[in-house]
């Protein structure tokens, strides 16, 4: 029996094996964005099956593997709380430090709400910097007010 994380394992060994990038995976899988694709192949999103069919033939999976893909995830159970990788780990910082800092501007924007992280579109880009390059990284949720009842 196989297990959607060793999915995700064979697809890092084939990627690693044959010289992949994610940008060129997602190229071939449709038209979606590359990092939801990413998320989908490393376990916490899915994909349609036209993708996931597309995928065992990239990465050589068994008609059962492609379906693992398929399948909704248990998402976010890959990361350790707080996390041990240190550019995971930044990502926790910025909620440590900036947290709070973002709930008040977007209540103060928008009300009292969350900003979905299902209705949502990120990217991440390189941004050319004199003193080193940096990344930047958009994101973008559907604001979701809480409801009286």
């Amino acid at each position: 029996m196989t297990s959607r994380e060793e999915v995700s394992a064979k697809i890092l060994s084939v990627k690693v094996e044959q010289g992949l990038t994610w940008k060129g995976v997602a190229a071939e899988l449709g038209s979606s964005s590359p990092i939801l694709y990413t998320a989908a192949l490393l376990g916490q999103m899915t994909l349609t099956a036209a993708e996931a069919e597309k995928a065992a033939k990239i990465f050589g999976l068994s008609p059962e593997e492609a379906a693992w893909l398929t399948v909704s995830p248990e998402r976010g159970s890959t990361v350790l709380m707080p996390p041990t990788d240190p550019l995971i780990y930044r990502f926790y910082e910025l909620i440590q430090n900036y947290g709070t800092t973002w709930k008040a501007l977007i209540e103060e924007e928008f009300g009292d709400g969350i900003m979905s992280a299902i209705d949502f579109n990120m990217s991440i880009e390189r941004e050319p910097d004199p003193k080193g390059d940096r990344v930047k990284i958009g994101m973008s949720g559907k604001f979701l007010p809480f409801k009286r009842y």
